[in-house]
């Protein structure tokens, strides 16, 4: 039987107790169910894009020098291994083959989502305003957000088969709706009354 999505926010909860991470597993979440329609078979494929952007990163915080063997394991146990597969592949350096859609997805979505949301929080704005050229640019500054890693972001559009610049926009497109539960809501105007 599958896992529900119930299932893994309970586990993720459990091994995952800091906001930000939280924030961030939703937001691939949310990027890898939009990312089923656009790249994959949608509907039939969305529960497992979503499960896979959901759980991705669950055990690194608990257990930062396992990650992601312990997820991984824990996936295959609840017979899901083309999720678990994809999971032990959402980072090219540790040499797992990208055989499906779903795991050139979720290298494709991972690094960028996170990517976005730093964007996000050096404007007023947020997702609001953000366009794929501002993006682009910021990628090219290795200051901003220095811990994302840029051959991530650019080899996942690669092997997803995808203009790096119209996936940016699909997945501005895909988390604009829901910016302010992901905290990509921007950051606030100064106030003018103090001065």
């Amino acid at each position: 039987m599958p896992v529900t999505r119930d299932e893994a926010w309970e586990l993720l909860c459990a091994w995952t107790p800091g906001d930000a991470l939280r924030r961030h597993a939703r937001s691939v979440e949310l990027a890898m169910r939009a990312a089923a329609h656009r790249y994959g078979s949608g509907a039939a494929d969305e529960e497992r894009f979503g499960l896979a952007g959901l759980l991705h990163d669950a055990d690194y915080e608990s257990w930062p020098d396992e990650h992601p063997a312990r997820i991984v394991a824990w996936l295959r146990e609840h017979g899901e291994p083309e999720v678990a597969h994809a999971v032990s592949a959402h980072y090219t350096g540790w040499g797992v083959p990208h055989e499906s859609t779903l795991d050139k997805a979720l290298l494709a979505c991972d690094e960028l989502t996170g990517f976005l949301g730093a964007c996000c929080h050096v404007r007023p704005g947020g997702l609001a305003d953000l366009e794929a050229k501002s993006v682009l640019k910021k990628l090219k500054n290795k200051a901003f957000a220095a811990k994302v890693e840029r051959h991530e972001v650019h080899e996942g559009a690669r092997l997803l088969g995808v203009d790096l610049a119209e996936h940016i926009d699909f997945l501005i497109g895909a988390l604009r709706p829901h910016a302010d539960e992901i905290g990509f809501g921007g950051r606030p105007a100064p106030d003018p009354a103090a001065g």
